[in-house]
């Protein structure tokens, strides 16, 4: 399994070096998560510059004149020299060091700062045609100044960003000489410039910044090389410590979970003489691995002591020996760390006495014993004995020796002096690791029998999937989408079975009302032979009575016979359906160990401590509507009083009109989807209440919730129920489409005499045509969307089948969604007539258009009800398409909004708290 590799230079003449061959050869290049945070922090950086320059223009034209003013005391004769001593400079340290990294035979670094460079240098250019093309007047000022031959200064220097961009990627910052003289002459070269009236303050800035980002986002994109110390570093390493090594082994099973990226990599070391070795190599690339998560993990995450996103190595390693010396010292079983050391300057190693065993994920389920979990229980306590927190009391973090000893390893992200809450987690963790593998009873018995009821009942509030780690959630979801499939084929066949005994039953009936035996074979096949049977029996009855009124009225009774059989029926497949999914419905694990908690402790509390302090769809919606208010407050402030004092009030009252109209189509729309019975009216009170709830939730989401709980409520099942709402929102997003290719098809072609599309409609077509063949096409994007789009649309063609069958009902669906696109785009073509608009200039083809695409915008976007979203599409829709004056689509589009999202809000709200109050929500 082995092979010998000899590294010259390294090593004594009679020790062989051998390195297993089983370790993974490492990639020639990484893509380190430290150049993407260097990239974004760049990108922000541009983005402040460019915000200073546009709305501190006074305070930038100050900086200009004073320092105008401290270089014009300057020697003209200095100032040539210097300006052409910085020119040279700045091309030929560059060049320098280029030909001492060829001749050093580092030419790949090089090829990386050249494409850094050439990038940096297209940047540059492109940002000065935005800067003299399009850029705000306030940004041209700050970044340029007037020549005396006329014209203006460049605003990014073409020659000084490739510059920074080359350095930065070939990594000349870590040599201090080349650093130091090559900023030496790069600020001898801005100084030169700006006290020759060249260039500004900003102008420099932006270049440097630009260099720097672009340098990073090159090394990011085509990774950097790999520096990762390699078996034979290790050897090397191990020997300046005192070790004699002969063969490191790269230890097998180790995970590379996001959420513990930095345990670094593991070896198993065998000596000439004495024990083998433990040894972990932790290089800053693994320290940085999650760093994304662990940053968002510390801000959304409130009241928990956490250890820094970002520590050096040696503070990692200072940790690490702190935490294995407590944890040795209060009496745990841990590896025993006997050295450290530095394996160059972006890796270090700790070495520990070699362990034999398996973790706990390793054993299979019978060879996880009460006594093992006791022990385990039993090192977690001496840990808090001593107030030390784990933070990792995962499967692979408990490791069973040969000799059924558990010892606690991985304790670098632990915590010293830790506080209850920690402590607490520590425990909810392990109940749900141990959990896992031998169920809730076994796991909380063995905590209760080693640290007490008390201890174990102060955990409860802790036991949700937040404060667990992130491995563990990830089983737990698996889990819980397991349950909910044996749940849903259970109540199938639930529902199936019930439905065979229906029919057998009616079968049965009618061969006993015509006297003859039938089969149970043919029986089945029989449904509804029982309420043809009744009918034929009451006719039968009504004829024997020798009148016609008697058996037109047998008749009649028949009729009513079948259809309170029918009922009787509905009536009894929904208990069927109920006890079933009673009987299948399972517990997930964590609601059992509460449950066999609460068996010991009845009293002990139960509410869950809050533990986030902001969530992610939080955070998007505050910032989107911080944007959004942003830009509602400028259009409003554009928007003269003048122009809404001159609103024609008839049409404002025919808008208030179409809006009320809406809610009747939305309720049509809903249930035309479902087959049950279910009241119109509190459908459309339903629909109104939406109005409420689409403030407070993103517009896809929140309607959706809502119409789903209010037809549970109605007494249609669960899974029917999202069934039926996925059905009307599917046909919906295909009748929005249909809608908006046909509107856009009419406008471009009603100035054409010629019935052909536009050549913007085209490009639209070929447009999506192109994205949905890129979808298709790459594998992981195509899984991606199937499984999302598989579980929104979960059980709805099945509910379609069902509403094909009743003409009615989808004549039904089908005119709400029309009347409700309908309702919405003469509300819009009413708010535009209120002010004064000749209704000849734009079509209704192209409000339509205009409509159906700020809507469709509107429900991707993140903010409640679309803010913004919506005001932005709907406005550059009205003045591109139908070439309205902004003057006019402004407060058009801001009355329709009014109309149809703010002014609601009050009526959704009391009738959303009167549909809870009955129950129906």
């Amino acid at each position: 399994m082995a092979q010998d590799r000899q590294s010259p230079g390294e090593g004594r003449a009679d020790v062989p070096e051998r390195v297993s061959g089983d370790e993974p050869l490492l990639a020639a290049r990484v893509h380190r998560p430290s150049d993407l945070m260097r990239l974004l922090g760049g990108l922000l950086a541009i983005g402040l510059v460019l915000a200073v320059a546009a709305f501190a223009h006074f305070t930038t034209s100050g900086l200009e004149k004073d320092i105008n003013a401290g270089a014009g005391g300057a020697p003209d004769l200095f100032v040539k020299i210097a300006g052409l001593v910085s020119s040279i400079a700045v091309l030929l340290v560059p060049v320098a060091f280029a030909i001492e990294r060829l001749v050093k035979r580092d030419g790949l670094r090089i090829a990386d700062g050249v494409l850094a460079a050439v990038l940096a240098h297209g940047v540059t250019l492109a940002t000065d045609l935005w800067v003299a093309e399009a850029a705000p007047g306030a940004i041209r000022d700050a970044l340029t100044q007037p020549q005396s031959g006329g014209g203006l200064t460049d605003p990014v220097h073409n020659y000084l960003a490739p510059v920074i961009a080359y350095m930065t990627a070939v990594g000349m910052a870590r040599r201090p000489r080349w650093r130091v003289s090559l900023w030496a002459v790069l600020l001898l070269d801005a100084f030169t410039m700006l006290v020759a009236g060249y260039t500004t303050a900003l102008s420099i800035v932006l270049t440097v910044l630009i260099g720097w980002t672009v340098a990073y986002g090159t090394l990011y994109a085509v990774g950097s090389p790999n520096v990762r110390p390699t078996g034979q570093t290790l050897l090397a390493g191990l020997r300046r410590v005192g070790f004699r090594p002969v063969t490191a082994l790269r230890a097998e099973g180790v995970p590379d979970a996001v959420d513990s990226g930095d345990r670094g990599r593991r070896y198993i070391v065998t000596l000439e003489d004495g024990p083998p070795l433990d040894v972990t190599v932790v290089d800053r690339e693994q320290q940085a691995h999650g760093f994304f998560y662990r940053a968002w993990r510390r801000i959304s995450l409130r009241t928990i002591t956490t250890r820094r996103s970002i520590v050096s190595l040696r503070q990692a390693l200072e940790q690490e020996a702190l935490l294995a010396y407590a944890a040795i010292a209060a009496g745990a079983n841990a590896p025993k760390l006997i050295a450290t050391s530095e394996l160059g300057p972006d890796a270090v190693m700790l070495v520990y006495e070699h362990i034999g065993g398996r973790s706990l994920d390793a054993l299979d389920d019978h060879e996880i014993t009460d006594d093992l979990a006791r022990s385990a229980w039993r090192q977690v306590k001496a840990l808090q004995s001593r107030r030390i927190a784990h933070r990792r009391l995962t499967g692979d973090a408990i490791l069973v020796d040969r000799s059924g000893r558990v010892v606690l390893t991985d304790l670098r992200g632990g915590e010293i002096a830790a506080g209850d809450l920690v402590l607490r987690m520590d425990v909810a963790q392990l109940l749900t690791t141990l959990g896992l593998r031998v169920g809730a009873e076994r796991a909380v018995a063995a905590a209760v029998e080693v640290l007490g009821p008390d201890t174990v009942a102060a955990c409860l509030p802790l036991l949700q999937p937040i404060a667990l780690s992130r491995s563990t959630r990830a089983t737990l979801r698996r889990l819980a989408r397991e349950r909910s499939a044996r749940e849903r084929e259970a109540v199938l066949e639930a529902s199936a079975a019930a439905k065979r005994e229906r029919e057998l039953a009616k079968a049965e009936a009618a061969a006993l009302a015509d006297g003859t035996a039938v089969d149970d074979t043919a029986v089945r096949t029989a449904p509804g032979a029982a309420a043809a049977a009744g009918s034929k029996a009451g006719a039968g009855a009504g004829a024997k009575a020798g009148t016609k009124a008697g058996a037109k009225a047998g008749a009649k009774a028949g009729a009513k016979a079948e259809k309170a059989e029918k009922k009787a029926d509905k009536k009894a497949e929904k208990r069927a359906l109920d006890t079933a999914l009673d009987e299948a419905r399972e517990e997930d694990l964590l609601a059992q160990i509460r449950q066999q908690v609460l068996l010991i402790r009845p009293q002990a509390p139960v509410e869950p401590v809050r533990l986030e302090r902001i969530k992610p769809r939080t955070l998007v919606s505050l910032i989107a509507g911080a944007v959004a208010a942003y830009f509602l407050l400028s259009q409003i402030a554009s928007t003269p009083l003048s122009t809404i004092s001159q609103a024609d009030w008839r049409w404002v009252a025919a808008a208030v009109l179409f809006s009320a109209l809406s809610y009747v189509a939305a309720a049509m729309s809903l249930l035309g989807f479902v087959p049950e019975r279910v009241g119109f009216w509190r459908t459309v009170v339903a629909q109104i209440a939406g109005s409420f709830v689409k403030i407070v939730a993103p517009a896809a989401v929140g309607g959706v919730a809502l119409n789903t709980r209010f037809l549970q409520r109605s007494g249609v099942r669960p899974g029917l129920a999202v069934a039926s709402v996925g059905a009307s929102q599917l046909f919906g997003l295909g009748a929005h489409i249909l809608l908006l290719l046909a509107f856009g098809y009419l406008t471009g072609t009603e100035k054409s005499r010629s019935f052909t599309p536009s050549r913007t409609v085209i490009a639209g077509l070929l447009t999506v045509a192109v994205l949905v063949l890129v979808v298709t096409a790459i594998p992981f994007m195509r899984k991606f969307v199937s499984t999302r789009l598989r579980s929104l649309f979960a059980g709805v063609v099945p509910r379609m089948l069902d509403v094909l069958q009743r003409p009615v009902k989808l004549l039904t669906g089908i005119s709400g969604m029309l009347l409700l696109t309908g309702a919405f785009v003469l509300c819009l073509d009413a708010s535009i007539r209120a002010f004064g608009h000749d209704s000849q200039s734009i079509s209704y083809a192209s409000v339509a258009v205009v409509f159906l695409a700020g809507n469709a915008l509107g429900s991707a976007a993140p903010t409640p009800g679309g803010v913004g979203a919506v005001e932005g599409a709907l406005i550059g829709g009205l003045v591109t398409v139908g070439h309205l004056p902004i003057e006019v689509a402004t407060p058009a589009v801001l009355l329709y909004r009014l109309l149809t999202l703010w002014l609601p809000v009050l009526p959704g709200w009391l009738c959303f708290n009167w549909l809870t109050k009955r129950e129906e929500l």
